[in-house]
């Protein structure tokens, strides 16, 4: 063969390879871990924002690889705000065609049970079948969100035509959970923490957005390709080179300290008892202690941060666990208990996985599963059953609960990062941001020769007991007496001569107020006739059905006293979203024995008004200042849906004086 003839063969076969390769690659994946387009060296506008989102061949997609604009959609089939925006992603695709592709990625949130196995269905139908089969199964399980049990998934992949086989593994195994999780800590990287969250070139859009939010910002879009594409930029190459300069991390939130709240910037001294359960070594640089709730929806969200956090930082970072059950969710302290119980059979390992099973499962926290939960670990049932019944570790919960609202965390999540507080489901960002500046003064007490068991107790040795800042403005004084002297006749539970009364201004339409009465149910338990709750009535005026309601009450008081009343109430409260009139007449029907032309004619009347009126002329007559609910203990103020630990201090105050 001629020199020029080799030369000739090598350059075609130069061409063939760089072919083969564009075909292999180019259509599948680009932008991301596994991209093969590179970006084109070209200037990019700076004057939006803009996210660097990975793309790959692991996520299902809708429209061609090369599209001139990428959405990346993260969504779960369990949220109605996400089956809400559907009209507007597929007008999307009838109006832009090939211009435009759509990339799924799961972002199942904690609060939604179903969202995780659907997710993994949806997952193993595109291991299955590809995109054609991803999409058929996206579409069914929209169309059914509702009903999402097992069998209701098992009944989808039948319909779709997957292999059964397969389908009961992966569900059984959770085998795409390492794709799921990936995705969800990507999204909280970025900032995207609720569905459904839009990155339509890296350009970030919230929400259930209507079509016409889309078309303004993909029209940019198209604008913008189109010009680089005047430049030389080949359509395979648009989208990495689009966002090759774009964000990868969501800046934290700014923090902030309201009244009464921990200062984020101040260190605080969160002392450990070495009895909590935790995840990491007891001589980590990093000590998170969380206070959380089973059964709290942002609790359950939080929960892939921690994960990615111990996964990013290993044996430098622990976790420590408190519960603070929130006396407005029924099942989250049974569900402490059981936690607590599994650690005490178990150790940590026990915990965690208790732990696993309880947040996996968070509306489905009932006794009787419970038990099966704590027998699918092997735990001691005749044990486990006694600490569930009689509230094993009340002293324990109700300790930290304390040492919370001491603190100033009241809500759930919050977290205290060697005495640092963060409050809220936040994202990955926010949690580095204060670990990162905390491992830097660990490791400088290290350098300096202090031991690494000894850091955490060094770090907050000199830390603050409470929040420095002083209450808001209108906070009442906790030492005020106010005279508001009882009626003569007010629904009541307790004794009559109770040392403490508490008069509970109320309001039937506000859900602060049905927040707090598991927590009033407690007080009668623990207290029984040592006190005296008095129901006085407060319907606020932007809550139109709260006034008739609250006549409703007393003209039921008036008919069948007290049991009558607290039944009625009990009901209302469980209705708060339907108290029209016809809903009232409804519910005192349910009651028996209820004279109903009284009833009606008590309502038309306004025969009650004047009395609902006098009970909030009479809080103005004392010189309060309240919203709902509002308790007075004794006289003294205590403002809002408190904590148990919050009234117990109060009472045992005033019984004690």
């Amino acid at each position: 063969m001629s020199k020029g003839s080799s030369i000739l063969l090598a350059a075609v076969v130069g061409i063939a390879v760089f072919a083969l390769t564009y075909v292999y690659f180019g259509p599948k994946s680009d932008g991301g871990d596994t991209a093969a387009v590179e970006a084109a060296d070209v200037e990019i506008a700076k004057d939006v924002e803009r996210y660097k989102v990975p793309v790959s061949d692991a996520q299902p997609s809708k429209g061609p690889a090369d599209a001139l604009v990428t959405i990346v959609e993260f969504s779960e089939f369990q949220c109605p705000f996400c089956a809400r925006v559907l009209p507007s992603v597929k007008q999307i695709s009838d109006t832009y065609g090939d211009d435009v592709r759509i990339v799924w990625r799961n972002l199942p949130l904690g609060f939604h049970q179903n969202a995780d196995p659907a997710a993994q269905l949806a997952m193993e139908a595109y291991a299955q079948g590809g995109n054609d089969k991803f999409w058929e199964v996206h579409d069914l399980l929209f169309a059914n969100q509702k009903a999402l049990t097992r069998a209701d998934l098992e009944n989808y992949a039948k319909q779709a035509g997957l292999d059964m086989n397969k389908v009961k593994k992966a569900l059984d195994e959770k085998a795409h959970s390492k794709q799921i999780q990936e995705d969800t800590t990507l999204a909280g990287t970025i900032g995207a923490r609720g569905t459904p969250n839009f990155f339509v070139n890296g350009r970030n859009l919230r929400g259930a957005q209507p079509f016409a939010a889309f078309k303004t910002v993909i029209d940019e879009e198209l604008a913008t390709a189109k010009k680089l594409q005047e430049q030389g930029v080949t359509k395979a190459q648009m989208y990495a080179t689009i966002t090759k300069d774009g964000l990868t991390k969501a800046a934290p939130p700014k923090p902030q300290q309201r009244p009464g709240q921990p200062d984020p910037t101040a260190v605080y001294k969160v002392p450990l008892q070495g009895n909590e359960p935790q995840k990491g070594p007891d001589d980590a640089l990093i000590t998170i202690v969380e206070f959380s709730d089973f059964e709290c929806p942002f609790c359950g969200r939080v929960e892939p941060t921690l994960s990615a956090i111990q996964d990013k930082y290993g044996k430098d970072v622990r976790v420590v666990w408190m519960n603070n059950p929130l006396p407005f969710h029924k099942n989250a302290k049974p569900a402490a208990n059981a936690a607590l119980e599994a650690h005490a059979q178990k150790g940590d390992k026990g915990f965690w996985a208790m732990h696993e099973k309880l947040f996996s499962n968070q509306r489905g926290l009932t006794t009787e599963n419970l038990e099966k939960y704590a027998k699918e670990l092997g735990l001691n049932m005749n044990k486990f059953k006694a600490a569930i019944e009689g509230d094993k570790y009340a002293s324990t919960i109700q300790k930290q609960q304390a040492l919370s609202t001491s603190l100033g965390a009241r809500g759930t999540p919050a977290f205290f990062i060697n005495g640092r507080n963060l409050r809220g489901a936040q994202p990955l960002a926010a949690f580095e941001a204060v670990i990162d500046e905390e491992l830097k003064k660990a490791k400088d007490l290290v350098a300096k020769g202090t031991p690494r068991s000894k850091v955490y107790e060094k770090a907050i040795a000199n830390g603050e007991t409470a929040p420095k800042t002083a209450p808001a403005p209108a906070a009442p004084d906790a030492n005020k007496v106010y005279d508001i002297p009882r009626p003569k006749s007010a629904p009541s539970k307790g004794s009559p001569k109770a040392k403490v009364v508490i008069q509970e201004f109320s309001d039937f339409q506000c859900p602060f107020c049905s927040r707090v009465n598991p927590t009033m149910a407690q007080v009668m338990d623990e207290y029984g006739d040592k006190v005296e709750i008095i129901w006085r009535n407060y319907p606020l005026p932007f809550h139109k059905e709260a006034h008739p309601a609250a006549q409703a009450a007393i003209e039921v008081y008036e008919q069948k006293g007290n049991k009558g009343f607290w039944q009625y109430h009990d009901i209302l409260f469980q209705n708060q979203k339907a108290l029209t009139r016809a809903n009232l007449e409804k519910y005192a029907a349910q009651i028996g024995g209820i004279d109903m032309n009284a009833f009606k004619a008590a309502l038309d009347s306004g025969k009650h008004k004047a009395a609902v009126d006098a009970d909030i002329q009479a809080i103005a007559k004392a010189g309060a200042r309240i919203g709902t609910p509002s308790f007075f203990i004794n006289g003294k103020l205590l403002q809002g849906a408190q904590p148990y630990a919050a009234f117990k201090a109060a009472i045992d105050k005033e019984l004690k004086n």
